[in-house]
């Protein structure tokens, strides 16, 4: 590169050096055009001209210096900017890697945490349905319970259910008809005693739930007192039509649907299980219900293992005479192998002598045959 094009015109050093050899072009033209009219004052004239011609080779000499350090320092300057521009590059070059990296591992994280936010979404939309199916049972539920029909079919399926798990099928019928034309929920079919035992699933909620909904000590008292007319009378109710003298087991059950009912009767209510102990009318929920089938079981399997008595009696006598008959038959097949082990030992001694009268024969032995050992009795 030219160092002289690098130079700066607008630099004051370059301005300075101009302005001195225009200057000094100028004096010339003065100095000439002065002698030239006036010979008398060439002497002095040439020694300034002398004297101005050494000032300016000067400064020529200190131009061509200028020029060579301009020369110098702008070849330095592209020295430094082209080192400057390496390292900038490669700077450059490394930020760039950096930059690319960090946003490849940006990009990947970002992928992965939306991946991850996607599933989530998703579970927080599969938990959403839930929610919502949950919902709408709990209304379907609310609906059921708030209707006096419906909730009696669900009081009866439950009880259902719980009789179901706990009794075998042929040891009770749901809606059975008695002889006073009541239909009870659920008939035990126990032995006597005590009898076959009702159990009653159509309990009166409404009170329950307006207790539950009253806010003030006097719609409290309102509904307590409600609860216990309802209760009171669905107790007579049971034992006037489901307890039967010569029919019925000496008592009735009244299912509660709901540990809840159960636990506020027991805890805030005690008259009305004693009323319904009075009444022979034992209250239950579907825990105590469960407890009292499963006792009601153990009570049909003893009465069963009661009436099959005879009948195992029986079975067991003849089973006696069957060994007996067996014993005889092995004594006789003992007598058998007797016999076929003596018949065995007696054929063993004939085929004995058979052989040695064979060997004699075979070895031409005709002198008087030796008179035999006389034979034994039964050879």
């Amino acid at each position: 590169m030219n160092g002289l094009a690098n130079i700066d015109l607008n630099d004051p050093l370059v301005l300075i050096i101009g302005g001195a050899g225009a200057l000094f072009l100028l004096l010339m033209g003065l100095l000439l055009r002065a002698v030239a009219r006036s010979s008398s004052t060439a002497g002095p004239l040439l020694q300034e001209l002398g004297w101005l011609g050494q000032r300016v080779q000067a400064l020529a000499e200190g131009q061509e210096r200028l020029a060579g350090g301009l020369h110098h320092v702008s070849e330095t300057q592209a020295v430094s900017q082209s080192a400057m521009l390496r390292v900038m590059e490669q700077r450059l070059a490394e930020v760039q890697r950096q930059m690319g990296e960090s946003l490849h591992g940006s990009s990947t994280r970002t992928a992965r945490s939306l991946g991850e936010l996607q599933q989530r979404l998703e579970t927080i939309d599969k938990a959403q349905a839930n929610i919502e199916k949950l919902s709408g049972n709990v209304l379907s539920l609310q609906d059921i319970l708030s209707n006096k029909q419906t909730r009696g079919a669900f009081g009866e399926i439950q009880l259902h259910d719980i009789v179901l798990k706990a009794l075998p099928s042929d040891s009770y019928t749901m809606q059975a008809t008695l002889s006073n034309g009541k239909r009870a929920d659920c008939l035990i079919h126990l032995p006597n005693p005590p009898g076959p035992i009702v159990i009653d699933s159509k309990f009166p909620l409404e009170a329950y739930e307006a207790l539950r909904r009253a806010q003030t000590p006097i719609e409290t008292e309102a509904a307590s007192r409600l609860l216990r007319t309802s209760v009171r009378a669905h107790i007579r109710a049971i034992s006037e039509k489901y307890i039967l003298e010569g029919e019925t087991a000496d008592g009735a059950l009244m299912f509660l649907p709901s540990e809840a009912v159960y636990a506020e009767l027991h805890a805030n209510y005690p008259e009305l299980i004693r009323d319904g102990f009075a009444a022979r009318v034992w209250i239950v929920s579907p825990t105590t219900c469960m407890a009292t089938l499963n006792t009601m079981r153990a009570v049909l399997k003893d009465a069963r293992m009661r009436e099959q008595a005879g009948a195992i009696r029986k079975e067991l006598a003849e089973l006696y005479k069957d060994v007996q008959r067996l014993g005889d038959r092995v004594g006789n097949l003992d007598r058998h192998f007797g016999q076929a082990a003596k018949d065995l030992e007696e054929i063993k001694i004939s085929s004995e002598k058979a052989g040695r009268r064979a060997r004699r024969l075979d070895n031409f032995d005709f002198e008087e045959l030796a008179p035999e050992t006389p034979a034994l009795i039964g050879e």
